[in-house]
């Protein structure tokens, strides 16, 4: 008997237009840094998220995060404040500065950045006589952050306020994109996003200087057109044309992977409610709509089973799951640093584990993660 081919968490979904696009960009020998194909990437995200604040597509999500937090005048020694609930990526550049990253704790109906956890520890700092230079909030999953909330604390401590919404393009909050409620807001196009440019990201900046200086340090900060003159230290962050080629593509079908990112969580929603050890996290308030990258279950505390019970039982039917990104102030390289909460984010990580969720899933897999989430459960 053959055995199944194995159902990943969130493969990249291809079709015939991306080929074409690629294509193209090949053709054109456009398969470097920048080009007519970012720059018609760039105005396409702009008009796929109704937004006039320009968009600098980069070679990753990081690389606009790290720019992101050079625009906001962090330096070595500065504080920021960052959401423990997230992949380490979105700390990182903070490290790569030399500054220090703050973490803060989760609220229970998101599970992201907690406005009020942010804000006594920014009354607490400043206190001390620590201001924080900025604040990384994430759309962890795609689920919408409380972002109205914390940009109202931001913009009354004046505080830069970076928007990571790498898992969330498609997200939004009272029909505003997620990405466009701070001062800089980021989106990754790597391979599991929602739409992939095989690698890639993009920084939307709320002024326009912003974007042009961004422009400058993600291109060597070059300053001559005929020579190899810099005025600063520069970086290799522009998006290559073969990459931009491919978003191009994608972004066209965004709105039905939003549908089907949706529809897979119906899927999901109709199998829990038969089923008592679990909760399908989900958004619950209506000024939320989220592009559900990702499908998360959180186990009761009465539950007879476990997030590692189902993870192997699920691995040995080749489909894949995958715990949730380990908190951040628990990580053995930002022990040392300032945390501000209780365990809300620890206990979400603890008791949760991600499902299968590309766009790319047949009628077929989806009976097979059907019939083995019952199965297990049911044992």
């Amino acid at each position: 008997m053959l055995k199944p081919s194995k159902i990943a968490l969130s493969a990249p979904q291809l079709d015939a237009n991306s080929v074409a696009e690629i294509t193209r960009a090949i053709e054109g020998n456009w398969i470097t840094a920048g080009g007519p194909f970012v720059i018609k990437f760039e105005n396409s995200l702009q008009e796929v998220l109704g937004t006039k604040r320009d968009i600098v597509a980069l070679n990753s999500g990081t690389s606009a995060l790290h720019l992101a937090l050079i625009l906001a005048g962090v330096e070595a020694g500065d504080s920021v404040l960052c959401q423990t609930m997230t992949y380490v990526a979105t700390a990182n550049p903070i490290a790569y500065l030399g500054a220090k990253p703050i973490f803060i704790d989760s609220e229970n109906e998101t599970y992201n950045m907690c406005p009020q956890v942010l804000e006594n520890a920014i009354e607490l700092l400043l206190e001390k006589g620590e201001e924080p230079k900025a604040i990384i909030v994430v759309h962890s999953y795609g689920i919408p952050a409380k972002i109205q909330r914390i940009a109202k604390i931001a913009k009354k401590h004046k505080i830069t306020l970076i928007e990571d919404a790498a898992e969330a393009l498609g997200s939004k909050v009272n029909e505003q994109y997620c990405g466009l409620f701070g001062d800089y807001g980021i989106l990754s196009f790597n391979g599991n996003k929602i739409i992939t440019a095989g690698g890639g990201g993009a920084l939307i900046c709320k002024k326009t200087k912003d974007a042009v200086e961004a422009r400058h340090l993600a291109s060597q900060a070059k300053v001559s057109a005929s020579g190899f003159e810099h005025d600063s230290v520069g970086y290799n962050y522009i998006m290559p044309g073969i990459n931009a080629a491919l978003g191009i593509a994608q972004l066209k079908t965004l709105n039905e992977r939003v549908d089907a990112k949706r529809k897979i969580h119906k899927f999901y929603t109709e199998i829990f409610a038969e089923l008592d050890e679990v909760n399908l996290f989900k958004v619950s308030d209506i000024e939320l709509y989220s592009n559900y990258w990702l499908n998360v279950i959180q186990f009761k505390e009465s539950a007879l089973k476990n997030p590692e019970g189902l993870r192997v039982y699920m691995e040995k039917l080749e489909i894949e799951s995958r715990f949730l990104w380990k908190p951040l102030h628990l990580q053995e390289i930002y022990t040392n640093q300032k945390y501000f909460g209780n365990t809300t984010a620890v206990d979400f990580w603890k008791q949760s584990l991600c499902l299968p969720s590309g766009t790319g899933m047949t009628n077929y897999d989806l009976n097979r993660i059907k019939d083995a989430l019952i199965a297990y459960f049911s044992n």
